[in-house]
C-alpha cells in the first residue's frame, strides 16, 4: 500500500515537471520499513505550491495513512488550499496538526470547507495561527464546524480569536454533537466570549474539555464554564456508561434476536417441512380418494347393472309369480272338476245301484212269484215228477245262475269298489303332490272327508250284505216251504211250464239286455278313467315343467343373491376402508394442525418476550435518562441553569 502511495506521487511529479522532495522520500521509505507505521510526520518542512497540490491530489484517494503532521512548515495559504482541498475527499485521516503555519482568512475558509466534506478527521491541532484575525473567514470555518459530525478534538491555541469569532464558535457549538475537547487558550476571548461559551454550554452536553487559559475572562465565568463543562464531562461518563450498558445490552439483545431467529428459523423449517408433509399427505390422500372414487364409480356402475339386474330378475319372479299363481288357478279349476266329476261318477253309480237293487227287487218278486206258482203246480201236478224234477233242476240251475249272477254283481261291485279305491288312491296321491305345495291342510280334510266315506261306504256294503244273507235265508226257507207245496201242486205247474218258460225266456232277454247296459257302463267307466289318467298325466307334466322352470329360476336367483351379497360385503369394505382412511387422514390433519398451533402458539411466546424485552430495555433507559435528568437537576449546576 505504501509502495502504491511513493508510485503515485513519484508519477504525479513526472506529470508536473517537479522534483520529488527527499523528505518525503525518506518518510514513505521509513513508512515502507516499518508496515505498521501509519503517519505522515512532514513537520519543519518546507512545502512549495507544487509539491502541495501533488500531495493533495495524492491524499484524495489514500487509504494508508491516518494521522498527518505539518508542524511549522510555513505554508502558503495557495498551497495550503490545494492540500486541504485534496484532504475533503479523503476518509483515512482521523488527525491533522497544522500547527505554526500562519493560516489566515483563505486558510480559515478552505479549513471550513474540509470540516464540512470531510467524514473521517477527528483532531485537529491549529496552534499558532491567525485564524481569528478576519472575521468572514472565520465564520466560514464556524460554519463548516457547525456541520461536521466527526471531529471531536480541536486545538486552535494562539489564533487571535476575539469575542465576535467565540461568539460565531458558540453559535457553532449549539448545533455541533461531536466535539468533546476544545482549547482556547491565549486568545482574546474577554468577558462576553466567556459568557457567549456559557450559553453555548447550556445547550451542548457533549463538550467535556474546555481551556481557557489568558483569555481575560472573570473568574466567576471560568468557574460557571469549568462546573459545566465538568457537569457535560459527568453526563457524558453517564452517557458512556448508559452507552456501554446499552451495548451490552442491545448485543444480548442481538444475541437473542440471532437466537430467537435461529430457533424461528428452525421452526419455520420445521413448519415449512410440516407443511410439505401434509401437502404430500394431502396429494396422497387426494389421490387414493380419486383411486376410491373412481372404484366407487365402478362399483356404482357394477351395483347399478346388478340391480337392473335384480329388478330383471324381480320382473321374471313377478312373471313366475304370475304363472304359479295362473297355474294354481288352473290346478284349483282341474280339483273342481274333478271334484265335480268324481261327484257325477258317484251320482251316477249310485242311480245304477239303486237300479240294479231295483231290477233285483223285480226278479225276486218275479221269482217269488214264478216259485209260488211253481209251488202250486207242483201240488196240482204230481204226475209230473219227472218234468217237476226237471224244472226243479232248472229251478235250481236258474237259482246257480242267479247266485252266479248276484256273485259276477257283486265281484263287479267289488271290482268297481276296487278301481274307485284305486281312483281315490291317485287322486289322492294327485291331491297329495298338488296340495303338498301350499294346501295340506285341504289334503288333511280331503282325507278325513274320504275316510268317512270310505267307511259310510262300506258299512252300507256290510249292510247291504247283511241284508242280501238275510234275504236268502228268508228266501231259501221260503223256497223249501213252498218245495213242499210244489209237490202238492205239481199238476199245476205242469200246466204253466209254459208260461214260466215264455217268462224265463223274457227275464234271460231282460238279463241280455241288463248284461248289455253293464258292459256300456263299464265301457264308459273305462274311457272316463283314461280321460281322467290323461289328464292327471298332462297335469303332471305341467306341473313338474312349472317345477322346473321355478327350479331354474330359483337357482338364478340364488346365484345372483349370492352374487350381490358379495358386492355388498365388498361395498362394506370399501365403505370401512374409506372411513379408516378418512379417519386417519382427519387425525393426521388435526395432528398437524395441533403442531402447527402449538408452534404459533411458541413463536406467539417468543415473540412476547422479545417484547417484553424490548419493554424491559426501554424501561431501563427510561430509568437511566430519568435518573441523569434528576441527577443532573441535583448538582450545583444544573441549579445555577434553573436559577438562571
Amino acid at each position: 500500500m505504501m509502495d502504491d502511495f511513493k508510485r503515485t506521487y513519484l508519477c504525479l511529479c513526472k506529470e508536473a515537471c517537479v522534483e520529488p522532495q527527499e523528505c518525503i522520500l525518506n518518510q514513505l521509505r521509513d513508512g515502507c520499513d516499518g508496515n505498521l507505521r501509519k503517519r505522515l510526520d512532514l513537520s519543519t518542512q518546507s512545502l512549495p505550491v507544487d509539491t502541495c497540490a501533488i500531495l493533495g491530489k495524492v491524499l484524495m484517494n489514500d487509504i494508508v495513512f491516518t494521522e498527518l503532521t505539518l508542524c511549522d512548515c510555513m505554508l502558503n495559504e495557495e498551497g495550503a488550499k490545494l492540500l486541504l482541498y485534496g484532504l475533503c475527499a479523503n476518509t483515512t485521516i482521523q488527525m491533522l496538526d497544522m500547527k505554526g503555519n500562519n493560516l489566515r482568512a483563505a486558510g480559515a475558509e478552505t479549513l471550513g470547507k474540509l470540516l464540512r466534506h470531510n467524514k473521517s478527521l477527528k483532531s485537529l491541532i491549529l496552534e499558532w495561527n491567525a485564524l481569528g484575525m478576519w472575521e468572514e473567514g472565520f465564520c466560514v470555518f464556524c460554519e463548516g464546524l457547525r456541520a461536521n459530525k466527526s471531529l471531536e478534538h480541536l486545538d486552535l491555541r494562539n489564533n487571535q480569536i476575539n469575542h465576535q469569532g467565540v461568539g460565531e464558535l458558540a453559535l457553532a457549538l449549539k448545533h455541533n454533537n461531536t466535539l468533546e475537547e476544545l482549547d482556547l487558550r491565549w486568545n482574546n476571548i474577554g468577558l462576553l466570549g466567556g459568557r457567549a461559551l456559557l450559553c453555548a454550554l447550556q445547550q451542548n452536553k457533549i463538550l467535556v474539555r474546555l481551556e481557557l487559559a489568558g483569555n481575560n475572562i472573570p473568574s466567576d465565568v471560568l468557574k460557571a464554564v469549568e462546573q459545566a463543562v465538568d457537569h457535560n464531562s459527568e453526563c457524558q461518563v453517564a452517557m458512556r456508561e448508559s452507552r456501554t450498558r446499552s451495548k451490552v445490552l442491545t448485543n444480548e439483545i442481538q444475541c437473542l434476536k440471532v437466537e430467537k431467529n435461529k430457533q424461528f428459523l428452525n421452526m419455520m423449517g420445521v413448519i415449512d417441512q410440516q407443511k410439505e408433509e401434509l401437502v404430500r399427505s394431502g396429494r396422497t390422500v387426494a389421490v387414493q380418494v380419486g383411486q376410491l372414487q373412481e372404484a366407487l364409480t365402478e362399483k356404482s356402475s357394477i351395483i347399478n347393472s346388478l340391480r337392473a339386474k335384480v329388478q330383471m330378475t324381480e320382473a321374471a319372479l313377478t312373471l313366475s309369480e304370475q304363472k304359479s299363481n295362473d297355474l294354481k288357478e288352473f290346478l284349483e279349476k282341474t280339483r273342481m272338476e274333478k271334484f265335480e266329476l268324481k261327484e257325477m261318477l258317484c251320482k251316477e253309480l249310485k242311480n245304477d245301484q239303486e237300479e240294479a237293487c231295483n231290477r233285483e227287487a223285480k226278479l225276486t218278486r218275479e221269482l217269488n212269484t214264478a216259485n209260488g206258482k211253481n209251488m202250486e203246480l207242483k201240488n196240482k201236478v204230481d204226475e209230473l215228477d219227472r218234468r217237476c224234477n226237471v224244472q226243479h233242476d232248472q229251478i235250481c240251475q236258474l237259482k246257480q245262475e242267479l247266485a252266479n249272477v248276484t256273485a259276477e254283481m257283486k265281484q263287479r261291485i267289488l271290482q268297481t269298489e276296487e278301481r274307485l279305491e284305486v281312483e281315490k288312491k291317485r287322486c289322492k296321491q294327485l291331491l297329495d303332490d298338488e296340495e303338498t305345495l301350499r294346501q295340506k291342510e285341504e289334503l288333511s280334510r280331503l282325507k278325513a272327508a274320504a275316510v268317512t266315506n270310505r267307511a259310510q261306504a262300506e258299512e252300507e256294503l256290510i249292510k247291504v250284505k247283511n241284508q242280501i244273507r238275510l234275504e236268502e235265508q228268508e228266501r231259501l226257507l221260503h223256497l223249501e216251504e213252498k218245495l213242499h207245496v210244489v209237490s202238492q201242486t205239481r199238476d199245476e205247474s205242469q200246466n204253466r211250464c209254459t208260461s214260466q218258460k215264455q217268462t224265463i225266456n223274457e227275464i234271460q232277454a231282460k238279463n241280455n239286455k241288463f248284461t248289455f247296459e253293464i258292459e256300456g257302463l263299464k265301457r264308459r267307466i273305462e274311457e272316463l278313467n283314461e280321460e281322467l289318467s290323461g289328464k292327471d298325466q298332462q297335469k303332471v307334466a305341467e306341473v313338474n315343467n312349472v317345477r322346473v322352470e321355478l327350479q331354474e329360476q330359483i337357482g338364478h336367483l340364488q346365484t345372483e343373491r349370492i352374487a350381490q351379497e358379495g358386492l355388498k360385503e365388498k361395498i362394506s369394505a370399501l365403505e370401512r376402508q374409506l372411513k379408516v382412511q378418512s379417519c386417519n387422514h382427519r387425525d393426521a390433519i388435526l395432528d398437524k394442525e395441533n403442531e402447527i398451533s402449538s408452534l404459533l402458539e411458541k413463536v406467539r411466546m417468543k415473540d412476547s418476550e422479545i417484547i417484553r424485552m424490548k419493554e424491559d430495555e426501554a424501561q431501563r433507559a427510561s430509568f437511566l435518562h430519568n435518573a441523569i435528568l434528576s441527577y443532573v437537576q441535583s448538582s450545583p449546576l444544573g441549579a445555577q441553569c434553573t436559577k438562571k
